[in-house]
């Protein structure tokens, strides 16, 4: 999604309910067994936590791939035989070809370069300190496929009590049908209702809403309040776990002055 200086609707399609807002009490006792996947830091000053906007990496780049190359071989010998074999030149036939080239590139080319680009992990950043939230952000356009500025990182950087976590579903057509769910975080502009921005979260509504009442947890008692987490933090880096293709993806690099101040507290200091 690309943020714009145009307020956003109050709602995303699919909206079923908002999760409780920052502000609101967080639950005192939690189900081990319904515990969310360990964050991937935790200390005193801020809590992060692991995020993928894609679900399944590889079938962007891998199928893209091939349906780009069959649209080609498709059509390059027609418009070729078109000019070489034909007395009077098709011109509306050779520019029909060309044209469905180019749609056929600017439809999968985003596919391809997002499943490509995409880092391996897009962590947020809690910090309880500041009570301020980082998103290591992937920005991409579809219609400016090729551009460099409206394609990669941008961080952003919101006031905790300014978001919400939005449940969301639609039934997408999936072969026989589907039903897709997900967590979406929105930004409301400072004092208002108006939503400025909105941001993935998690792919299930179920596990949004457990760490959602971790990060809420966390933000208003500290890391002495979350329960034990029965597993180590995931180092994305170095995951022997990951796939091939996401071993492939670029890893996180946070810009050298929001990587401090999000570990940090006002003073500047980690803990």
């Amino acid at each position: 999604m690309t943020k714009t200086n145009e307020y956003l609707p109050r709602h995303p399609i699919g909206w079923k309910y908002d999760l409780p807002l920052p502000t609101e009490e967080p639950p005192q006792s939690f189900n081990p067994a319904l515990l969310p996947p360990t964050p991937n830091q935790i200390n005193n000053t801020y809590m992060e936590v692991s995020r993928a906007t894609l679900s399944t990496r590889g079938l962007g780049s891998i199928g893209g791939s091939i349906t780009l190359l069959l649209s080609l071989l498709i059509n390059l010998p027609f418009i070729y035989d078109s000019i070489t074999n034909s007395s009077e030149i098709n011109i509306g036939f050779i520019l029909l070809g060309y044209l469905f080239i180019i749609i056929s590139c600017w439809a999968i080319i985003p596919y391809i370069r997002i499943d490509l680009e995409l880092p391996r992990d897009e962590p947020i950043r809690f910090n309880r300190s500041r009570q301020k939230v980082y998103f290591y952000q992937y920005r991409f356009d579809r219609i400016s496929v090729f551009s460099r500025k409206k394609w990669g990182i941008h961080p952003v950087v919101y006031d905790w009590k300014d978001l919400i976590a939005e449940a969301c579903s639609v039934y997408a057509p999936m072969g026989n049908g589907g039903l897709v769910e997900n967590v979406l975080i929105a930004v409301r502009k400072p004092g208002t209702d108006e939503i400025i921005d909105r941001l993935f979260f998690t792919h299930n509504i179920e596990d949004g809403k457990r760490y959602w009442e971790i990060i809420r947890l966390f933000m208003q008692q500290g890391p002495e309040a979350l329960p034990t987490f029965v597993r180590p933090p995931r180092d994305w880096d170095n995951d022997f776990e990951l796939t091939p293709i996401r071993r492939l993806a670029p890893r996180v690099q946070w810009p050298e002055a929001i990587d401090r101040e999000s570990r940090t507290d006002p003073t500047g200091d980690p803990t």
